[in-house]
């Protein structure tokens, strides 16, 4: 760097005015074209669904930890852009403007400071990185056989790009453009996933790919070597900024408190970490979001919205479609509250189930990795699941009271393929992926017990939970039932079997032979936990979730003879229980 020319506070003014003069010219020039505008951005594509070029390029070009604060910058960018970018279609013979699409850099658009190459110089600048966008549509656009209208090619070739190959297009607001046109309408999708940012033209019908101009063919010139203001050592330079290297943060998204997340939270966080969660419950008292805090991670809460949810439920009834789509509603307000409150040193996050496809219709976990707290299978997975249970038992009230919209499941498979891991306590769910991390059900605490006689069902009488097979073998074996829970079926649900309520407030287990949970889903099996931490035998599906062990009995969910015949060992034992229910 001896025998080169800084750059000067001069320069840099005459390289303001000249840009001010030119950025005027191109806006005036555009105000007279009503061919110039931003097309709108559509959710799922009608008629554009065939691919006709694509160009995938990595996020991080590898160029050291003193990079890597710029590369957050610019990944943020992109996420940004991708807003106003991903699903505009451009109709046939009209002119697509990056700049007119994406509209001003600038930070009150969230926009922040990321990688610009200028004069030879990575350097920190507003919208910094949108390069490698305009890179990519260019890329696809040739691909795609589009007709470049404008296209400007980089003044220095670094080592290893895509100017090299006369593959580049640069932008600068908003003189320096990109456009393109195309001879029949065209749909530009764009996404980033931890890695690379994927952009896709696509089209109605195939159409020949145009031979690739010779203006644009590879460049003869020298590459050279590009030096940053990350890492150049140029203290003189009045643009040096001094760069601290980042330590990309996690992000902890949390909703109500399992004690197994909790733990391994405590344990996995670091000094500096973020948690966003409702509100501090062991501050104030509840216990539903008594999560743990260290005091090296920084907390974020959100009251307002948790007094709104508890006000909402107050309303409504325990189960039914009316609550479940309630929660969904305020997963969608929290989900929206915390994606509002990341920044771009959030590099990695790891977030609930419940709020996943909130936060991947959100964008925010594009060019991040992320990790997911399972607490049941998939929406698709777990509809797929009721829907059998339903067939088998059409008249049931509440097996097909509430099904989640077809796009939110939609979205989180897609999210869910996309994650770098899956952390669960349960069993079933775990099975899903090769990258799951299978935590320790939180047992509880042993209770004094006698040899018993009852056979329990731990649970509100539901036909997810099993009611209707235990139902049919209880009557096989006229065996008596101890219930916890309502009856929220058909109120005459158990006719033909002699039943007693127990109160769930007090040992419930005193007494009993087994519990019983032939459930076709079951999320968080604390009351099997708790009688098996007792030495209690159980009797439950797969769906429950615990992994094989000592006094369980694993059953397949709806196979009622496979429930009856392992009920009937117990028969004995129950008939002792009878007088309890005269």
């Amino acid at each position: 760097m001896a025998n080169r020319t800084l750059p000067n506070r001069f320069q840099a003014a005459a390289f303001t005015l000249k840009t001010t003069a030119f950025q005027a010219k191109r806006a005036l020039s555009d105000l007279a074209s009503p061919t110039v505008r931003r097309w709108p951005v559509c959710g799922e594509a009608q008629q554009h669904r065939i691919t006709a070029g694509e160009s995938i390029s990595p996020l991080d070009p590898g160029q050291g930890p003193e990079e890597h604060l710029l590369v957050l910058g610019k990944i943020e960018n992109l996420r940004v852009a991708l807003k106003s970018l991903h699903g505009a279609e451009v109709p046939a013979g009209a002119t697509f403007s990056f700049w007119s699409q994406l509209g001003k850099p600038v930070a009150r658009r969230a926009y922040v400071p990321g990688r610009e190459l200028r004069e030879g110089c990575i350097i920190p600048s507003i919208g910094g990185g949108l390069c490698q966008l305009s890179n990519a549509l260019y890329q696809a656009a040739l691909q795609a056989g589009l007709e470049i209208v404008e296209r400007h090619a980089h003044s220095q070739l670094v080592p290893g790009s895509a100017a090299e190959h006369g593959l580049d297009a640069t932008v600068f607001w908003n003189y320096v453009d990109l456009r393109l046109r195309g001879a029949q309408g065209f749909r530009i999708e764009a996404r980033l996933d931890r890695e690379a940012l994927i952009v896709r033209i696509k089209v109605a019908r195939p159409a020949p790919v145009a031979a690739r101009p010779a203006s644009i063919m590879a460049r003869k010139h020298t590459a050279t070597t590009v030096k940053s203001c990350a890492s150049c050592g140029e203290d003189d330079c009045y643009r040096r900024a001094s760069l601290p290297v980042a330590q990309g943060r996690t992000v902890y998204m949390v909703d109500g408190v399992w004690p197994e997340f909790d733990a391994w939270i405590a344990a996995a966080a670091r000094a500096g970490d973020r948690m966003f969660l409702p509100i501090d419950g062991r501050a104030r008292g509840q216990a539903r979001y008594g999560w743990t805090i260290r005091k090296d991670m920084l907390a974020r809460t959100f009251p307002l919205l948790t007094i709104w949810r508890a006000l909402a439920s107050r309303r409504l009834s325990s189960q039914g479609a009316a609550r479940q789509r309630s929660a969904q509603r305020f997963r969608a307000r929290l989900a929206a509250a915390y994606a509002s409150s990341l920044h771009y040193l959030d590099e990695h996050l790891v977030v609930p189930q419940e709020l996943l496809p909130y936060l991947w219709e959100l964008g925010c976990l594009q060019g991040r990795s992320y990790d997911v707290m399972m607490t049941a299978l998939p929406m698709r997975e777990m509809q797929q699941q009721l829907d059998r249970a339903f067939a088998r038992y059409p008249q049931s009230s509440t097996l097909n009271d509430f099904r989640a919209p077809a796009g939110l499941a939609e979205q989180e498979l897609a999210a869910l393929r996309q994650a770098r891991k899956l952390i669960t306590p349960h069993a079933e769910v775990a099975r899903l992926s090769r990258n799951s991390e299978l935590l320790a059900w939180h047992a509880g605490k042993p209770r004094p017990r006698q040899l018993g006689s009852r056979i329990i069902f731990p649970a509100s009488t539901l036909g997810r939970k099993g009611a209707y097979e235990l139902r049919e073998a209880a009557r096989a074996l006229s065996l008596p039932l101890f219930l916890l829970g309502p009856v929220l079926e058909a109120p005459a649900f158990w006719d033909g079997v002699n039943v007693v309520h127990l109160d769930a407030s007090r040992n419930w287990l005193v007494e009993a032979a087994v519990v019983v949970l032939p459930a076709w889903s079951e999320n968080r099996p604390a009351r099997l936990l708790e009688a098996l931490a007792c030495g209690i035998p159980v009797i439950a599906t797969a769906a429950c979730g615990l992994p094989p062990q000592v006094h369980l009995t694993l059953l397949a969910s709806g196979d009622v003879d496979a429930l009856t015949a392992a009920l009937r060992a117990f028969a004995p034992l129950s008939r002792a229980a009878e007088t309890q229910l005269i």
